[in-house]
């Protein structure tokens, strides 16, 4: 077994460290909020840490997820950050949807005291992350890679090694555009059922099985028909991981004219308080005869 290191207890990161407590490693765990960190150490029983630079301590694995590159930066760097107690050949993994020049950034640092890097953003949503049943998207050395791997299992559907730090981030990126297309696809269908005076449950049960069936039809469909959406993965987030694609494509010279509006669309979603809504609350803005 090995010393393991987990910071950043959020939606996503708690049940993950969980799956990872269950393993039986010596395991230690950050997160800024004391309270949610107390929370699940009642559940999982494992030592909290008061400060990431603790947690990491003669660590062998380092695991952050947190909110986006400062969040990043400010759990990595300076003296209660991770860097600062890591030691030569352990290995530090980010789980955060970051951008991919900061990945970069912090795999020359690190490197820097021989500490190894893998930048491994995440795909399944909540539900993947309590069933252990996420896609995990990696860029990084192959030793690094190989040597995490295993651990990683632990809330892990797929891994996938693409190549060197980065290529993770930029992966994640092709999730996000393909699921703001989708899902307003996907918006737009139900509405025309609903106005087309047709039951959209039923519609959405005779096409999930043919090609316009997705994770999001099967998973989001009937809650949509529904009209709920106090659940799942945030608009704020959502916005969040829209901006980094966004950003990426004028570098790398992309077109990306459905992301751009869409995301505008998810502004007006959060315009009309939507801001912790799910993504598929993009139904919310279209017209609709049962809400008129």
């Amino acid at each position: 077994m090995s010393k393991v290191a987990f910071i950043g207890l959020g939606v996503m990161g708690y049940p993950m460290a969980g799956h990872l407590a269950a393993q039986g490693h010596q395991f230690y765990v950050y997160n800024r909020t004391m309270a949610k960190a107390e929370a699940w150490q009642g559940q999982y029983g494992c030592d909290l840490a008061m400060s990431p630079s603790a947690a990491a301590l003669d660590a062998d694995f380092v695991f952050t997820c947190v909110g986006n590159d400062d969040d990043l930066r400010s759990v990595v760097y300076g003296d209660q950050g991770v860097l600062a107690t890591m030691a030569a050949g352990s290995i530090l993994i980010d789980h955060t949807t970051a951008s991919a020049q900061v990945a970069r950034e912090i795999a020359v640092i690190a490197a820097q005291q021989g500490v190894g890097f893998v930048d491994a953003p995440v795909s399944g949503g909540q539900a993947g992350a309590e069933n252990g049943a996420l896609a995990i998207m990696c860029g990084g050395s192959e030793e690094d890679y190989l040597s995490c791997e295993p651990i990683m299992q632990a809330y892990a559907k797929t891994i996938t090694h693409l190549g060197p730090v980065g290529n993770g981030q930029l992966t994640k990126m092709v999730n996000q555009i393909c699921i703001g297309g989708l899902v307003q696809g996907l918006a737009e269908g139900v509405a025309f059922a609903i106005n087309a005076g047709l039951d959209a449950k039923q519609v959405l049960g005779a096409i999930g099985a043919g090609a316009a069936g997705s994770w999001q039809m099967h998973n989001r469909g009937d809650t949509m028909v529904n009209d709920e959406f106090e659940f799942g993965f945030a608009v704020d987030l959502m916005r969040k991981d829209l901006a980094i694609c966004l950003t990426e494509a004028q570098d790398n010279g992309s077109e990306l004219p459905v992301t751009e509006l869409v995301d505008g669309f998810y502004e007006q979603v959060q315009a009309h308080g939507g801001n912790r809504w799910d993504t598929s609350s993009l139904l919310r803005r279209l017209p609709r005869k049962d809400k008129r």
